[in-house]
């Protein structure tokens, strides 16, 4: 493999073997120790491939480092105004050991048998029950959205929807059926 594309710090490197580049700061990494970054492609040879599972790039942290001092200036004429700051950015030099295929761990070996499973042999999902509809509420309330709710109103005698109304006080307590609730027993007592 001739080259990788990684990201390291939020930012996306090119790199080779024994490349040396500087990155922002790798946290909770010491000096000489290696880590392995994501590798989002490989290329080279006439091939690419875009995330490969099987591909590793190690990577060994050489030094920390301060990066260059830049200065910072700002000045208002004719009012006294000036302000002068600086920054040093927190870098880390690190050096591409290896591109390659890495070795297969056991969890990733043991997740293909599992999905080779037959899907039967799982457990069946809990089917979610609906509350129980209580006396007098209109067959199905319980299942209906807010907008079924505000349609179908207008076609409930004055029983069935203060029965509805209770019900939703008590189980489902939607602001916008019981709006609607309420404003069709309004229209029902004018």
């Amino acid at each position: 493999m001739s080259y990788a594309i990684i990201a390291v710090g939020g930012k996306q490197y090119r790199v080779r073997e024994g490349e040396r580049l500087l990155v922002d700061r790798v946290v909770g990494v010491e000096d000489g120790a290696t880590f392995a970054p994501p590798v989002l492609l490989v290329g080279g040879n006439g091939a690419t491939s875009i995330a490969p599972a099987d591909v590793t790039v190690t990577a060994k942290v050489v030094a920390q480092q301060k990066g260059p001092k830049i200065r910072i200036g700002k000045y208002k004429k004719r009012t006294g105004y000036k302000r002068h700051t600086g920054f040093r950015a927190s870098l880390t030099q690190i050096e591409i050991e290896s591109i390659g295929a890495g070795k297969k761990s056991a969890k990733a070996t043991a997740e293909p048998k599992a999905a080779a499973e037959p899907k039967a042999a799982a457990e069946p999902k809990p089917v979610k029950a609906s509350a129980p509809a209580a006396v007098g509420v209109p067959e199905g309330y319980a299942d209906m959205k807010v907008a079924e709710i505000k349609q179908a109103v207008a076609t409930w005698d004055r029983a069935s929807l203060e029965a509805a109304l209770s019900h939703e006080t008590a189980h489902g307590n939607r602001k916008g059926a019981i709006a609607a609730l309420e404003a069709a027993l309004a229209e029902e007592a004018n």
